[in-house]
């Protein structure tokens, strides 16, 4: 039989607590920049490339898939850009 234990990757707690504050800071910046009233094409690239580098940051840190195999990474990362690209898509082709 195949020995199926796991071995856990090491946490680098402080990289996470890193991590987790400059996804506090970016959610400040975006809440920043909603709060100002900031509209058009400009902001809405600002505020979905902040999005997509939270989602990266969550995925590769708190998903634990830094470490994982590239395949994993590429299809979960993937459907992050895709994601993005259609809701990037979907603002441009609804602007009057």
């Amino acid at each position: 039989m195949e020995n199926l234990t796991h071995t856990p990757v090491p946490v680098d707690t402080r990289r996470s607590t890193l991590v987790w504050l400059a996804l506090i800071a970016a959610t400040l910046a975006t809440w920043g920049l909603g709060e100002e009233g900031a509209s058009g094409p400009t902001a809405v690239a600002a505020l979905l490339a902040i999005a997509a580098l939270k989602s990266r940051a969550v995925i590769l840190d708190f998903m634990g898939l830094r470490h994982a195999p590239l395949l994993w990474k590429g299809i979960v990362l993937g459907w992050l850009a895709l994601v993005c690209t259609l809701i990037a898509l979907a603002y441009w082709k609804g602007m009057p």
